[in-house]
């Protein structure tokens, strides 16, 4: 960590986002400031790693590995230090973040002189009724193994399955969203489960239907021309990809996708890659905004405050001259991190801001099965087995770091040579309601911590102490069947009192999203979590 000098304070930049804009934010600061120890660099990212967004979709049909689309991030930044926590707010006016607790349950407030808000955006299901309840997303590393795994427990089932109906839907794959993300990870799925359907000798592989559900009349037809965007449909449907075009989702349940015009496709795999919406922390700011997203100056400052910068999916960028705004690409958030960095350098040196201009070099995108499209400065159009070429070449040399160009490379050689594997990893997330123990004299939590749990006691007792300055005393003692928590999650408070393990003691726990869920859809239990002897009891702990 940087320490002040005799005669100026430390300057703390806090970067929020550990994707594209965010991280190379960070290099290029750690580039510039290299010889400034009076600056402190932060990023504050959910993961320790860099996802390479462009390489996601060959997670799913496994032609590269699980972790060669990631980088570590403390790798790539020496000088930054990184927090691996989750966002509670950010404070414009007193120009602070607040952290989620991690082990401790005690956030972090981290104070800035400069913020730079990368935060991207979030998967937006809200809106169509099921679709949060039955959709697979397809953003993230996790979602990739995720659909990944989805796809082959679909296929064991199916090839055990013996009512037809079951079976069928089993093997119908929808994907709702004809972009660059929709079309290539339906392109991926179809090519894999093509590819695997042979070692399922109950499965026939002409029984495997492959649905994409597009808005327009073509795919990609926002991104590319009607040149490019035709043969990209034309090469879908070649491949046994079903289009379905000129209609979308409406709704969705357990068993099927249903489309605006009342047809039902009888399915258990949908998968969504419907716009995104900007993350909440941005929806929670009180500044200038268009399309959800905050609006920036030409050195993308945020308007109104000089040291909040903001880039990337979750801001709004002017394009140099054109009276358009920026596209949610890498290409433009990389430039954009450039510009950023070194406009804070010029803050802190007192230098001139440097104004963003891009245009843009071109769109790429996969269509599956050595084939590809691609549009350079928007004039030179390729299609097929070079675009594929180009697409590959491309994606590869931007790869960060040799390692990680080394492992795609090989993952790609054996790939032709090669099967895919069709190992289903296991992976389940934790239930919501765990069980923990505790022995005597242990502190479940302290007073003042952030009320993050309820606790059910199943046996032994603890003490419920209230502290002061100067002394504690014992105001309660609670026993199995005792809860205690539930109104610092009610009411967004902090722990009002410290509870000490009396003898050791088996407690169940829920954690604050899962008891907002159930008092959220179930009043009367929240009610009666409410009631008057509850709330007005001094002695039970918040």
């Amino acid at each position: 960590m940087a320490t002040a000098t005799a005669n100026r304070p430390v300057q703390r930049i806090v970067i929020l986002g550990g994707g594209f804009a965010g991280v190379h934010t960070a290099r290029c600061l750690e580039r510039r400031l290299k010889h400034q120890p009076d600056v402190e660099l932060v990023l504050v990212n959910q993961e320790n790693y860099l996802v390479f967004q462009p390489l996601l979709a060959e997670v799913v049909s496994g032609n590269i590995g699980l972790l060669d689309t990631v980088n570590p991030i403390r790798r790539m930044l020496k000088r930054t230090r990184l927090y691996v926590r989750e966002i509670d707010g950010i404070n414009l006016d007193e120009q602070t973040v607040t952290l989620t607790p991690g082990f401790r349950p005690r956030p972090d407030v981290l104070h800035y002189d400069h913020l730079v808000l990368a935060l991207g955006n979030v998967t937006d299901f809200r809106g169509i009724p099921g679709l949060p309840e039955h959709a697979l997303p397809f953003k993230t590393l996790a979602d990739a193994v995720c659909l990944r795994n989805h796809l082959l427990h679909a296929l064991e089932e199916a090839s055990i399955e013996t009512d037809p109906d079951v079976r069928a839907s089993l093997l119908t794959f929808v994907i709702a969203g004809g972009g660059f993300s929709g079309v290539e990870v339906a392109a991926e799925m179809n090519d894999f489960l093509r590819r695997i359907a042979g070692e399922y000798r109950q499965i026939d592989p002409a029984a495997i239907r492959v649905i994409l559900v597009h808005t327009g009349d073509q795919v990609l037809h926002r991104e590319l021309g009607a040149e490019l965007s035709k043969y990209a449909t034309n090469v879908l449907r070649k491949r046994g990809v079903e289009l379905i075009l000129g209609h979308r989702l409406t709704a969705a349940s357990r068993d099927a996708a249903i489309l605006d015009d009342g047809r039902r496709i009888l399915t258990r795999t949908l998968v969504s890659t419907v716009p995104s919406s900007p993350n909440p922390l941005i929806d929670a700011l009180q500044v200038p905004k268009q399309r959800g997203r905050p609006l920036v100056d030409r050195y993308l400052s945020l308007n109104g405050h000089a040291h909040v910068w903001a880039l990337g999916d979750c801001a709004l960028v002017p394009m140099a001259g054109e009276g358009e705004f920026c596209p949610p690409t890498a290409q433009h958030a990389i430039r954009q991190a450039t510009t950023v960095a070194q406009n804070i350098a010029a803050k802190l040196k007192g230098e001139p801001l440097s104004e963003f201009s891009f245009q843009g070099l071109g769109k790429m995108g996969s269509l599956g099965h050595r084939c590809a499209v691609a549009e350079l400065f928007n004039r030179f159009r390729f299609s097929g087995f070079v675009a594929w070429l180009m697409w590959r070449t491309v994606y590869w040399w931007k790869l960060p770091g040799a390692a990680r160009k080394a492992r795609v490379g090989i993952a790609w050689f054996l790939d032709l040579i090669m099967p895919p594997d069709t190992v289903e990893l296991k992976i389940h997330p934790a239930g919501g309601v765990a069980q923990a123990h505790f022995e005597a004299g242990e502190i479940i939590f302290r007073q003042g911590d952030l009320g993050d749990a309820l606790y059910i006691i199943l046996n032994g007792e603890v003490d419920v102490i209230i502290e002061s300055e100067d002394t504690s005393h014992v105001v309660a003692v609670l026993t199995a069947g005792d809860y205690f928590g539930e109104l610092a999650l009610l009411n967004d408070h902090h722990r009002s009192a410290t509870i000490q393990c009396k003898t050791p003691v088996d407690v169940l726990t829920m954690h604050r999203a899962d008891f907002a869920a159930l008092t959220t859809n179930l009043p009367e239990l929240k009610k009666s979590f409410q009631h008057p002897d509850r709330e007005n009891a001094s002695p039970l702990p918040h």
